[in-house]
C-alpha cells in the first residue's frame, strides 16, 4: 500500500526557510592576524617519489557451476550398488515425468529393461544419462545429509482421556497465492496468509495457533504433543485409532507460511545440547527432563503443518512425496526442488547414521521439506517402524550428490 505523506526533503527545506526568516544575523568578530613565519626549506628528495594508491576493488567471484559433468567411473560405489533395488522408485518417477520432452526418450527406453537384471539396469543409466557433480554456489561439493521416516502415533476421532492434542485440517481462512501467476520469475513460490478486510496478512505462527486453536478443523486427537510436533517435521505418518480399531495415514496438506526453524539448532545456541546430542532422540530426552519448557521449545519453530487423511490399503507402500508418487525406503530422498530437478535420479555418497560405514547408492529425489534448502542437501527416507525412526533420528552426515540428467 502507498501512503500520501509529505516527503522528508520538502519538510527540511521548509524548516530551513522558516529558520532564515526568524534568526537575527550575527556580526562577524575581528580575528587576530597571525604573524608571518619564515619559509621552511625542505631537503631535496632522494630518489623517485611514489604516491600510494588504493588497489582497485576486485569484483566478487562468480558462483560455481551447479552441475559439473563427470563419468560414471567417478561415482564412488557405482559398480557395487544393486540397482534393482532402486528401479521401482525410478519407474515411479518416470510415470510422473514421461510426458516432459527431456524425459520422454529415457523413460520410454526404461520400459524395455529387464527389471531383474542389475547389469542391464546399469547399462541403461550409462546409455541415457550423464552424471553431474552437484556444487554449492561457493564451490563446495559436500553438504548435510539427514534422515526422515514415517512415524506411528496413537489417536482417537474424539477428544478425551490421553487424546488432547489435535492434528488440524487446512483452515478455511488460509489463503495461498501462487506468486508465479504475478511474477513468472518466482515459479514454485507461494504466499500464504489470511484476509483481514481487503488486506492479506501473515497467518498465525505455531504459538498463535496453539493459543487460539482452530475449532471444527480437528482431524484426529493424539496422545503426545511431542510426537505430534515431530510428525509435522516428517510430513506424514500413521495414526492408530484406538476407538475405531483402524490405522489411517495422515499426509501433508498445507502449511501456515512461516519458515521452518530447527529446535535442535536453538538448543545448541542456548548451550542446552552439544551438536552431537542434538538428534531427535537427544531433543526428546531434553524435553522429558524439562517438561515445563516444552512449549517454549516447540514454539521456536513458527512453522505449522496441516494434514489430510488418506486410506492405508497396503501398509507396505510408503507415503506419497512431493512428486505425487509413493516413497521407497532407502531409495527416496527429499531435495530442494528450486535447485535440483524433482523426480531425477541422484547418486548419493555418504555414511550410515552416526557411523563411518559408507552409504553409496542410487536414490531418487521424490520429496521436499521445509528444512531441506541448498544444492548439496538431501533428506534420506528410512521408511516406517522403530528401526527407521532410530536411524532417521541419528542421521546427520556429510555427503556428495551427483544428478543423473537425461542426455536428450
Amino acid at each position: 500500500m502507498f501512503s500520501t505523506r509529505r516527503s522528508v526533503p520538502a519538510l527540511l527545506t521548509l524548516v530551513a526557510l522558516l529558520a532564515a526568516c526568524t534568526t537575527p544575523q550575527q556580526q562577524p568578530q575581528p580575528q587576530p592576524q597571525p604573524q608571518a613565519q619564515p619559509p621552511v626549506k625542505m631537503p631535496p628528495p632522494v630518489g623517485p617519489v611514489t604516491v600510494p594508491t588504493q588497489p582497485p576493488a576486485q569484483p566478487p567471484a562468480p558462483p560455481a557451476p551447479l552441475f559439473t559433468p563427470v563419468s560414471f567411473e567417478a561415482l564412488p560405489g557405482w559398480r557395487q550398488d544393486d540397482l534393482r533395488q532402486a528401479w521401482p522408485a525410478f519407474q515411479a518417477s518416470c510415470r510422473a515425468l514421461a510426458a516432459r520432452p527431456d524425459w520422454k526418450t529415457a523413460c520410454a527406453a526404461g520400459r524395455l529393461v529387464d527389471t531383474g537384471d542389475g547389469e542391464a539396469i546399469r547399462h541403461y543409466f550409462e546409455t541415457y544419462f550423464v552424471p553431474n557433480l552437484v556444487r554449492a554456489p561457493d564451490g563446495a561439493d559436500s553438504g548435510l545429509i539427514t534422515g526422515y521416516y514415517e512415524p506411528l502415533l496413537h489417536g482417537s476421532r474424539k477428544r478425551g482421556g490421553a487424546f488432547q492434542t489435535p492434528l488440524y485440517k487446512v483452515p478455511d481462512d488460509l489463503i495461498t497465492v501462487d506468486l508465479a501467476s504475478v511474477y513468472p520469475t518466482l515459479k514454485g513460490m507461494r504466499l500464504r496468509g489470511r484476509l483481514v478486510g481487503k488486506t492479506v496478512v501473515p497467518y498465525g505462527s505455531r504459538a498463535e495457533i496453539e493459543r487460539s486453536k482452530i475449532p471444527g478443523k480437528e482431524l484426529v486427537w493424539v496422545d503426545d504433543p511431542v510426537e505430534a510436533f515431530f510428525l509435522e517435521v516428517q510430513g506424514s505418518g500413521r495414526v492408530q485409532l484406538d476407538d475405531a480399531g483402524e490405522t489411517v495415514r495422515v499426509a501433508y496438506a498445507d502449511q501456515n507460511g512461516h519458515p521452518y526453524k530447527a529446535i535442535g539448532r536453538w538448543l545448541i545456541d542456548q548451550h542446552e545440547l552439544t551438536p552431537e546430542q542434538a538428534s531427535a532422540q537427544g531433543i526428546k530426552a531434553w524435553i522429558a527432563a524439562h517438561p515445563e519448557r516444552r512449549q517454549e521449545l516447540l514454539d521456536v519453530n513458527p512453522s505449522y503443518v496441516f494434514f489430510k487423511e488418506e486410506r492405508l490399503p497396503d501398509p507396505s507402500v510408503g507415503p506419497k512425496g512431493a512428486l505425487g508418487v509413493p516413497l521407497t525406503p532407502g531409495r527416496s530422498v527429499a531435495i530442494d526442488k528450486t535447485i535440483l530437478p524433482l523426480g531425477a535420479p541422484l547418486f548419493l555418497s555418504t555414511t550410515q547414521p552416526a557411523s563411518d560405514t559408507p552409504l553409496q547408492r542410487l536414490v531418487i529425489g521424490q520429496d521436499t521439506g521445509g528444512a531441506i534448502r541448498g544444492a548439496v542437501r538431501a533428506d534420506f527416507f528410512f521408511g516406517f517402524g522403530g528401526d527407521a525412526a532410530d536411524n532417521a533420528g541419528r542421521m546427520k552426515q556429510r555427503g556428495q550428490l551427483w544428478a543423473l540428467l537425461p542426455k536428450s
